[in-house]
């Protein structure tokens, strides 16, 4: 069985060198692994969650395509896509919604980034927010979800939403799966050796900085681009430090052992820097002179291209509309005419299930504790006056189910259970944030046993 492996591309801006040595040119390289099974799409979903001018959407989505294809990503290969061509993706994403704890979005590094903003600010602490930052991570997780990718490359600020994937992947194959995995766990892969290209200035290159050379603009710009590179004040015949220099670093990733060998052993003997910049503009241009050709033919015909992306949605569909016809009827969504199972509730299976235990403590309070279907204690509740409250209470619970529950998470490495704005139970402690989150999907999946 080959492992899929899915990529976003937000189309957002347009790919400058950076992006295509740390992004593009080792995913189009892996896509032509034979055990891979690759998905690109283009996340114009995404987009719209930072970026709210149409021309520059539109334009980003024709810009990226060609990008991608210049540089080497064989549509017939791979399934390319565009995330919008495929409306079983917002349609999971509403499934995967109502399965999500808010407890766990709450916890998103881009949310909790603009609320410590906000705050820092004096602001409210949503001012600014919307739905669509905030909800990111379930979208994310049914662009995943949607095609059961096993490998998913990300750089290390996306490692969260990857494990967010995986948790609403398996409370929803606990809810809905009747024993089956209805969802791959997708891992989360970090190339390590990828690089980060130096700006102009020496900082990491980056739209924000200013400091971008262009991929694919002419051989001109190419090399104004570089000769702006900024170096030391050493003359010519001075001997230069290669190891300190952000130019030998743009030369590196793109030049062959031997032509590195050679270019520090030159700069180590004294060359100019005038020279040393034409050197890097030619090794650039020898690269990407072929793939800038194709990119302005590609660019210069957008219907071709729009032909290669809705073939790529269509291949893509053929994966995911059966899929979500699965998932409709694992949730109950079926069509009336389809045999359907009796409304009486099946008869449990005997064995082991989640249970409330009560006791009394030595001060003649009474507790409950809550344990999982395998004996782990889950919560442990406040001290009660009487042994009726505490069957009132489990009663209360069992009855509401997971919708009855509002987790909190502690300041400290518990979270708290609280029903009608008291809180009532408190969870053992936890290592990690991964634990504690968890911890919260098995209090809610065991309760949901005791209240089917």
């Amino acid at each position: 069985m080959k492992t899929r492996i899915l990529t976003g591309i937000t189309t957002t801006g347009t790919p400058h060198l950076g992006n295509y040595a740390g992004a593009i040119r080792p995913a189009v390289i892996a896509s032509r692994a034979a055990s891979a099974d690759s998905f690109y799409f283009l996340a114009d979903y995404h987009a719209l969650i930072k970026c709210d001018d149409p021309l520059r959407i539109q334009c980003s989505r024709l810009e990226i395509a060609a990008t991608w294809l210049a540089c080497g990503l064989d549509a017939e290969r791979v399934t390319f896509y565009r995330q919008s061509d495929v409306p079983e993706i917002p349609e999971l994403t509403w499934l995967l919604t109502c399965v999500t704890a808010k407890g766990l979005l709450n916890r998103a590094h881009a949310y909790k980034a603009s609320v410590d903003k906000n705050v820092e600010n004096g602001e409210d602490p949503d001012a600014g927010v919307t739905m669509g930052l905030y909800s990111y991570p379930v979208l994310m997780a049914a662009d995943i979800l949607m095609f059961n990718a096993h490998k998913v490359p990300v750089g290390r600020d996306q490692i969260q939403h990857v494990e967010m994937a995986r948790d609403i992947a398996q409370r929803f194959n606990h809810l809905f799966g009747q024993g089956r995995e209805l969802f791959t766990l997708p891992e989360a892969v970090i190339e390590e050796s990828v690089a980060t290209l130096p700006g102009l200035d020496g900082r990491k290159m980056s739209k924000s900085y200013d400091n971008t050379i262009p991929l694919f603009g002419s051989a001109k710009e190419l090399k104004a681009a570089v000769a702006r590179i900024v170096t030391d004040s050493k003359l010519p015949g001075e001997p230069k430090d290669p190891d300190s220099s952000h130019l030998f670093t743009l030369y590196q990733a793109f030049a062959t052992p031997a032509q590195l060998a050679t270019f520090r052993a030159e700069l180590s003997d004294g060359l100019a820097w005038g020279e040393a910049k034409q050197r890097l503009f030619e090794l650039l241009d020898n690269e990407l002179s072929e793939p800038r050709e194709l990119y302005r033919q590609l660019i210069a015909k957008p219907a071709e291209l729009e032909e290669i992306l809705q073939a790529g949605a269509a291949k893509a569909r053929r994966i995911a509309t059966p899929f979500l016809g699965e998932l409709r009827e694992a949730v109950g969504l079926r069509n009336f005419s389809s045999q359907t199972q009796s409304a009486a509730p099946a008869k449990k299976k005997a064995g082991k299930v989640a249970r409330f235990a009560s006791f009394r403590e030595a001060d003649g309070a009474f507790r409950f504790r809550f344990f999982a279907a395998d004996g782990e204690e889950l919560l442990l509740s406040r001290p009660l006056s009487n042994p009726k409250a505490i069957g009132q209470l489990t009663q209360r619970l069992i009855a509401g189910g997971p919708d009855a529950l509002e987790l909190r998470e502690d300041e400290g490495s518990q979270f708290t259970l609280w029903l009608d704005d008291e809180c009532i139970a408190d969870s053992p402690s936890y290592d990690t944030a991964e634990a504690m989150d968890a911890a919260m999907l098995r209090v809610r999946a065991a309760l949901a046993t005791l209240a089917e």
